[in-house]
Parts: structure tokens; C-alpha cells; sequence
């Protein structure tokens, strides 16, 4: 799950549009839905609930408004990297949920952590890459920073500790969240437009949630109504 999801994701982004690696990685939840078929028989899904996986896949690739003449143009090898990256993922989230670990999720994610760099590290220099490429710039140590604490440290102990608990189908459901983080955080910070497609990207996100999540809403309903009515 770390060393080959990050290797296959980071190498396989250098060669394709962002519009088709999103398409390609949001295939995570539908990817978990099929391992877990296979190695966890208490996760499986309802066929109500497998619509509400594909709906939000719909909207994800409505979100970003992806151009089809466009989506296939970049390198098909580095696509099929992505497609690895998010193949490798649901597989592991499947095989760490069921494969009983005796260790503390703090250290297990460590050991992870570590293991996965030393692998990547390892690959690295089979390919031939050197340390004497590594340009340091203040940009590039800040991102350093970020991905390797906020967005790893930080994001996996939060991730399989939700793992643990909530199970790889619904944890990988995240994957349908991030596009649209990304189109608010575009908005925000770089100015860009939320147009009509963004929009009906979020609603048919939020209905695959609803046609999932829909027992848990309806059982918590009769209480949101009492809060809202002051009762």
C-alpha cells in the first residue's frame, strides 16, 4: 500500500492529464468493492450499494469537466501506472483489514512507512536515479515537509485507525471526496471557476453517498429533526 501505491501514482502522474489520473484513481472504492468480494465476505455490498459506488464514480469524472478527445491523448503506459497505483491501494487497504496484526496502529503505520521507503529507495537506484539529480530549494523542502508529515504521518495513523473500524470499502470512499476538496481549494486559492459541471459532479457524489449511506441517514434522521426543531 505505501511503496507501491506512491511509486505508481507519482511516476505514472508525470505522463498524463490531472482530468484522467483523477478518473483512474477514483476507480479505488469500485477496485476495494471487488477485492473485498473475494477476501472479506462481511464487506460485501448490497446491489443498492454498488450503484451508489458507481453514481459517485459518475461524478467524479463530471467534476472535473474532462475533455474525451483529451483523455486518452497522454501516455497510455503512464495511465496504466496510475491504474496500478489505485489497484495497489485497494488491494492493500483489503489485505491490512484482513490479516490480523497484533502491533499498536502507530507502529504499524511506521514500520509501513519505513518498509515502503526503503523499497522505493531500492527501486530507485535499480533504475539508475542518483542523488546528484535532487535539486534542494526552499519550495521543494516545504512540500517535502508537508507530504511526509501532514499528508502521510498524519493522514495514514487517521486512515487506518478509520480503517480499523469503519473497513476498506467505506474508508476508500474518500476517493469520491478529494475532487471535490480540490475544486474548492482551486476556487479559493487559484481562482479558478465552479461551473455547471462541478456542481452536478458534487450532487451526483452526494447522491452515491446517500444511496450508501442511505440506513445510516434514515436511522439518524428522526434525531437531526428533533435537534432542528428544538425538541
Amino acid at each position: 500500500m505505501i511503496a507501491a501505491y506512491h511509486a505508481f501514482l507519482f511516476v505514472g502522474e508525470q505522463g498524463t492529464t490531472s482530468a484522467a489520473a483523477a478518473v483512474v484513481v477514483s476507480l479505488s472504492p469500485v477496485l476495494t468493492t471487488a477485492f473485498a468480494r473475494v477476501f472479506l465476505t462481511s464487506e460485501r455490498l448490497t446491489t443498492t450499494g454498488i450503484a451508489g459506488i458507481l453514481l459517485g464514480l459518475v461524478g467524479v469524472v463530471v467534476l472535473p469537466s474532462p475533455d474525451p478527445t483529451n483523455l486518452l491523448n497522454g501516455d497510455l503506459l503512464a495511465e496504466g501506472l496510475v491504474f496500478a497505483a489505485a489497484l495497489s491501494f485497494a488491494l492493500g487497504s483489503v489485505l491490512t483489514h484482513r490479516i490480523p496484526a497484533e502491533l499498536p496502529i502507530e507502529t504499524m503505520e511506521a514500520w509501513s512507512m519505513v518498509g515502503g521507503a526503503l523499497l522505493m529507495h531500492g527501486v530507485s537506484v535499480a533504475l539508475g536515479e542518483s542523488p546528484r539529480t535532487i535539486e534542494v530549494t526552499p519550495a521543494g523542502i516545504a512540500a517535502l515537509a508537508y507530504l511526509s508529515i501532514a499528508a502521510s504521518a498524519v493522514g495514514f495513523l487517521i486512515y487506518f485507525d478509520l480503517l480499523d473500524r469503519l473497513g476498506p470499502i467505506e474508508i476508500n470512499l474518500v476517493s469520491y471526496v478529494a475532487p471535490v476538496f480540490a475544486a474548492i481549494s482551486g476556487a479559493l486559492l487559484l481562482d479558478e471557476s465552479i461551473d455547471v459541471a462541478t456542481v452536478a459532479g458534487f450532487v451526483l457524489i452526494f447522491a452515491g453517498f446517500v444511496l450508501l449511506k442511505r440506513r445510516a441517514l434514515a436511522a439518524e434522521w428522526p434525531r437531526v429533526r428533533a435537534a432542528l426543531s428544538g425538541e
